[in-house]
């Protein structure tokens, strides 16, 4: 049967194009059948426990099921079918229950105990006692010390949590994708791009419709958001936008009560463990300690942000007054009026800009900077994909052998996801004498190619891009060969977008920018003068911008904290008292950007959306030892990789951050980069 199922072939990469929904089952039924068999005859084995003939056993087990898993995981994410919907939901309760079973089985846990307690325990390395050590910790967090009635809510808890996730993403998916605006006048759509009408036309034209279709997928929104001149169209735009998944559209797609009940398991979740609020819980494997010190960080930081925020505001009301004719500013006009002040003030616009990051060419810009700084190289590879633009790709040492592969996956289409992630295909792990190299995904979500031209990036999506990369970078250049501390794995959640955001700032150097930019018609290099006219809008309204991830941040913890989900306050209602302390930008009434919030109420940053700015402090003062010593300096990269990107979760993140910079971590260079240090 093997060699009738891809999701069941051992060894080699995922036969992506093979996979059908009717191989999810019949995969799954045996692959669960095979864990469970094996983790039944080690809790009951009476040897004496010992890394080999216990914990590494227990990942063989366990490994393929999760790797399969995965592959139909990604593509439920960015190859929705109704056939594989059906095929993940049918499964998804099962595969969870597993994996509650194995986190709150007394038998196992009791093993990793002994080898904790053993006199043996001191002999193994530093990686592997670190191993023991997060298993224990995540066996008390599965719930592996309650009692047995407990320890059944528990997992029926996780359950339904994994149910309720995946439906919020399903309705907002599909609310993305109910929505097309056909306009057959292209006079209705005066400001938008060259490329952004030809993408319109394209999507008309697939339907059989003439003009032009307009969509929420992100790229096709911000466009009309950015540039569209009838002030209408970008109010009809915001206003579909903002009300998806909401009661203000279909019952079946209304996230809201999925946002209750979700909040509710929570909050029984933590409770059944000891811990007052689910914040507490969530907060266990991370850096900071307590929800109180998360508040505190974001209220400090809103503070500081709170008069440039200000600021931004006032200035961009009045040049919409002024210029535009706009007297009372609505959320659909502010980034329609703050890209036309930008160009006023800074004599260029993004579309100009856009035209000299061809995709090519920021690929290219991009594998330069990370060969130059890690000492690797990057080819082109072969390996089945899921849809045919997806790329793939080798990272080779200067020796030519083989240190990781990933998937490249860059464009905007129904039944894919919105946003940008990385997920890890395969982990790196020793396997006998012979070590498993790691496989990412890279998943972004940039305007497609139209015709026969590439796609054309905006420096925020090139920044996106890098980003993304980052986190790449995180999981293939890992050092460590015990699978759940390698790469991104056991990495503290707040500290684990440190990679990500400090590959960013290379975004903004001129010795990568040039090497990075190609005009789409002429191939000339983005010129020094249009360079210094964007570093000198590198912060424009960077206030507003940091005020609104401190709005997410904070409702997310507070919502986990001190919310009482069955009180007379909906979570609307929580969000909008958060935006009465910090906010300076106030969307209208009807935006129900909870029930949107997919990275805590689908997503793995539930009580921890206040990482993006707590590890901004971290990736800021990494990046300025790289201003210090040469921002392309391979010597200082090789340290970052060293005690970064190496490292993985072996240790501490924060010993790992001091063993690279030399000392604690500090505020100034955030501040400084954000030119709100007065320096």
């Amino acid at each position: 049967m093997n060699h009738e199922n891809p999701l069941l072939e051992v060894g080699g990469l995922v036969a992506f194009e093979r996979i059908r929904a009717a191989h999810v089952t019949p995969a799954l039924d045996t692959l669960l059948k095979r864990a469970e068999s094996t983790v039944g005859h080690l809790e009951s084995d009476a040897a004496k426990p010992t890394w080999a003939n216990f914990v590494e056993p227990l990942e063989n087990a366990t490994e393929r099921l999760a790797r399969a898993w995965k592959s139909i995981e990604h593509l439920n994410a960015v190859a929705d079918s109704p056939e594989l919907r059906r095929a993940y939901n049918d499964n998804l309760g099962r595969v969870t229950a597993f994996w509650s079973r194995l986190s709150q089985s007394p038998a196992l846990f009791a093993k990793f105990q002994a080898i904790k307690k053993d006199a043996a325990f001191v002999t193994l390395s530093l990686s592997r006692q670190r191993v023991i050590d997060n298993a224990l910790r995540d066996f008390r967090l599965g719930g592996a010390e309650l009692a047995p009635k407990a320890r059944e809510r528990f997992a029926q808890i996780q359950q339904e949590l994994a149910r309720l996730g995946q439906k919020y993403s399903e309705n907002l998916l599909d609310e993305t994708n109910a929505y097309g605006l056909f306009i057959e006048d292209s006079e209705m759509l005066a400001g938008l791009p060259a490329d952004a009408l030809a993408a319109a036309s394209q999507r008309a034209e697939r339907e059989g419709r003439k003009g032009y279709k307009l969509t929420l997928e992100t790229p096709a929104y911000l466009s009309v958001m950015q540039f569209a001149e009838r002030r209408k169209l970008r109010e009809t735009i915001y206003e579909a936008y903002s009300k998806r998944a909401s009661e203000f559209g279909s019952a079946a797609r209304d996230n809201t009560s999925i946002i209750k009940e979700t909040l509710r398991l929570r909050r029984e979740e933590a409770m059944l463990l000891g811990y007052a609020n689910f914040a507490e819980l969530s907060l266990v494997p991370k850096m900071a300690k307590t929800p109180g010190e998360v508040v505190d960080f974001l209220e400090q930081f809103a503070r500081l942000a709170k008069p440039f925020g200000e600021r931004d505001m006032r200035e961009l009301r009045e040049f919409a007054r002024r210029e535009l004719g706009i007297g009372d500013l609505s959320a659909w006009d502010v980034p329609f009026a703050s890209e036309k002040l930008r160009s006023r003030r800074f004599q260029f616009s993004e579309q100009e800009v856009k035209q000299y990051f061809p995709e090519p060419k920021v690929l290219e810009g991009l594998f330069r900077v990370v060969e130059t700084l890690f000492s690797i190289h990057i080819r082109s590879d072969r390996a089945p994909t899921w849809h045919k633009d997806v790329r793939f790709y080798r990272v080779e040492n200067h020796a030519g052998e083989l240190l990781a592969q990933f998937y490249l996956d860059l464009y905007a289409r129904p039944n894919k996801r919105s946003g940008a992630w990385m997920d890890d295909a395969r982990t790196r792990r020793r396997i006998g004498d012979q070590v498993q190299t790691p496989i990412a995904f890279l998943t972004c979500n940039f305007p497609e190619p139209v015709m026969s031209r590439p796609a054309l990036l905006s420096h925020d999506e090139v920044s996106t891009l890098f980003h993304e990369f980052g986190h790449g970078l995180h999981h293939m250049l890992t050092r460590v060969e015990e699978m759940p501390i390698s790469g991104i794995h056991g990495v503290e959640w707040d500290a684990v977008e440190l990679p990500s955001q400090f590959l960013e700032n290379f975004c903004w150097e001129w010795d990568v920018l040039k090497h990075l930019t190609s005009h789409i018609d002429t191939g000339a290099p983005i010129p020094r003068t249009l360079f210094d006219k964007m570093v000198a809008a590198k912060n424009f309204q960077i206030g507003m911008q940091t005020l609104r991830q401190i709005e997410f941040g904070l409702f997310d913890m507070r919502i986990h904290s001190d919310f009482d989900v069955d009180g007379n306050t909906s979570a609307q209602a929580l969000l909008e008292e958060v935006r009465n302390a910090v906010a300076v930008a106030r969307p209208p009434a009807y935006n129900r950007f909870p029930n949107q919030f997919a990275h805590v109420f689908a997503g793995g940053y539930a009580a921890g959306y206040y990482s993006y700015k707590w590890a901004e402090v971290l990736s800021a003062d990494a990046y300025a030892k790289f201003e210090e010593d040469g921002v392309l300096n391979p010597t200082t990269g090789a340290r970052f990789r060293d005690e970064i990107l190496g490292v993985g979760g072996s240790r501490p993140a924060l010993e790992s951050f001091t063993s690279f910079r030399g000392r604690a971590p500090n505020m100034d260079a955030l501040l400084r980069h954000n030119g709100m240090s007065g320096k």
